[in-house]
């Protein structure tokens, strides 16, 4: 038995060095040279046959075909050879050694590479010509946020699918042409001089590396990926305040709102404790910040009061803004605002906060807030991701583009949306983060692009000598903003100082939803909207708590 027992140990340690010998990682094919344009369980099988060994399975990590991204194969490796992979991975620190998208070949289309999923990227998808190019979007989300309704989800006057369109029925060549594809996954960095991106999923994506790095090579690259809400570096806001700019912030507002309602109602609970869990604080008099504080006071007013009378007279709904609420409009619109919104029963209280803490806000007169829940709605400004390229900055720290959007420094860059700006020199303001100038500019992109495409310019380096034509101008269409109870404000002044119309009341209400009911992406979600509203005139809002 003993002498058994040798011999399979003797047997099995050969047979592992055999395999370790024969075994052909796909990094290492990489590093020889080999092409990468396809998956490598097409690659494996001529380079192991040739020993008789073929010890590595077809692996397909995205569980269908990878669709032209070569990618790591999935762990079916005996345990040295994996080894051997953890350690060949470990060290792809530079672009060269990592899986992706090959640049095109002569024959192919060219492929433009799109950064972000907000309204400039969406509608510069949507208007692109998927006959002339090959198109690859990548963005953390796959949905596009109608953020103009976002705050009236946070209440339950609209549900969350309604203001989330799918960027796959935005273009539907991310759905189905064979060399276009949606990655979910952030952009860490970019390569002008090599035309790459490099990549990063997801986390938690379950795939055998997290996070799994790849690259992208582009032909024309377009960067729309947006802006991070503006904290002007006060202590506390990131941990303790929440945003409105994605659904899953509206969600969490949503959670929180339903949660200290029902704690407030709690046996035991103090009256000043009650008056904390119910205070709800918006920081910011903007569109987004009045919009919000209207739709929460007439939740307050229609529903709070009937579902939760044990406590509704301890709700209310504070608004601190450093200057004056809605500064873009006009100043007998701002009034109206103002009027109104008191006689709703929002606070309004003029300061700067100094500090947020768990429970409290510290503002600069030494005043201090208690709250329950803080929604931060305060602009937004340059991400970290904008930040670290080195490419040229507009005032503001966005990326500076010139007249047509082209990034001045770089061949083959756009960028547009809140991201970019306007160089100095090109003598144009920085033009304001709007959805309605990234809707604008996406536009004018694309039809810029099937330009380009038509004079066959759409490959790298090959639109020097491409006519352009007109440059980019924006016009500015004017503003609205709902301040509850069936009222809004319409300003249609196309700048602060010119004259124009300016109305409120219920047909400025009527007017605002009318408008973006058309301007909702698809008939698919307008339809949701419509029964949406139509659910809560007739039956009230929701006040489920679900997660």
């Amino acid at each position: 038995m003993a002498l058994s027992r040798i011999a399979k140990a003797a047997f099995s340690r050969s047979q592992g060095r055999i395999a370790t010998e024969n075994c052909v990682h796909p990094m290492g094919l990489l590093r020889r040279g080999l092409p990468t344009g396809q998956p490598y369980h097409a690659l494996l099988p001529s380079v192991t046959a040739s020993d008789g060994f073929s010890r590595i399975g077809r692996a397909d990590v995205f569980g269908v075909e990878s669709r032209g991204i070569s990618h790591t194969p999935s762990r079916e490796y005996p345990p040295s050879a994996q080894a051997i992979e953890d350690d060949l991975y470990a060290e792809a620190d530079d672009g060269a050694r990592l899986p992706g998208l090959e640049p095109t070949k002569p024959g192919q289309k060219p492929r433009v590479v799109v950064l972000g999923t907000g309204w400039a990227a969406c509608r510069f998808l949507k208007g692109l010509d998927a006959k002339l190019y090959d198109i690859v979007c990548i963005s953390p989300r796959n949905h596009m946020v109608f953020t103009p309704l976002l705050a009236s989800t946070c209440v339950g006057t609209l549900e969350f699918r309604s203001v989330a369109e799918p960027v796959s029925r935005i273009q539907s060549a991310l759905a189905g042409a064979p060399d276009s594809y949606f990655y979910l996954a952030n952009c860490t960095g970019i390569d002008t001089d090599k035309h790459e991106v490099h990549c990063e999923s997801v986390p938690s994506t379950g795939l055998a590396y997290d996070p799994y790095r790849f690259k992208v090579a582009y032909d024309k690259l377009v960067i729309a990926a947006g802006a991070d809400p503006l904290t002007f570096g006060i202590k506390g806001v990131q941990e303790h305040a929440m945003f409105l700019r994605e659904v899953h912030h509206a969600q969490e507002i949503r959670r929180k709102l339903l949660l200290n309602l029902m704690l407030s109602e709690s046996p035991g609970i103090s009256e000043e404790e009650k008056k904390r869990l119910l205070h709800c604080v918006v920081i910011g008099g903007g569109p987004t910040g009045v919009e919000f504080s209207g739709e929460l006071s007439d939740f307050i007013m229609r529903d709070v009061r009937q579902r939760y009378s044990h406590v509704k007279d301890h709700i209310q709904v504070t608004l601190i803004e450093a200057n004056e609420i809605l500064s873009s409009f006009d100043v007998g619109l701002r009034q109206y605002a103002t009027n109104h919104l008191t006689k709703s029963g929002v606070r309004l209280v003029r300061g700067v906060v100094k500090e947020v803490l768990p429970e409290k806000i510290l503002l600069s007169d030494g005043s201090c807030v208690p709250y329950g829940l803080l929604v931060w709605s305060t602009g937004v400004g340059p991400s970290k991701f904008v930040k670290s390229l080195d490419l040229p900055k507009s005032p503001g720290g966005r990326i500076g583009v010139d007249e047509w959007l082209r990034v001045p420094s770089v061949e083959d860059v756009f960028a547009l949306g809140d991201c970019a700006g306007f160089l100095e020199h090109t003598g144009r303001p920085v033009l304001p983060a709007l959805a309605q100038v990234a809707e604008r500019e996406g536009k004018y992109l694309a039809n810029l692009f099937d330009e380009i495409g038509k004079q066959n310019g759409g490959k790298a380096h090959c639109a020097r000598n491409v006519t352009l034509g007109d440059p980019f101008v924006y016009r500015h269409l004017g503003s609205m903003a709902s301040v509850g109870r069936y009222k809004a404000l319409v300003d249609l002044r196309q700048s602060k100082d010119a004259s124009g119309i300016s109305m409120a009341g219920f047909i400025s209400w009527f007017i605002w939803r009318s408008a973006y009911l058309t301007r909702v992406v698809s008939w698919r979600n307008r339809f949701y909207v419509a029964v949406n509203w139509a659910t809560t005139l007739v039956f009230g809002r929701d006040n489920s708590r679900i997660g």
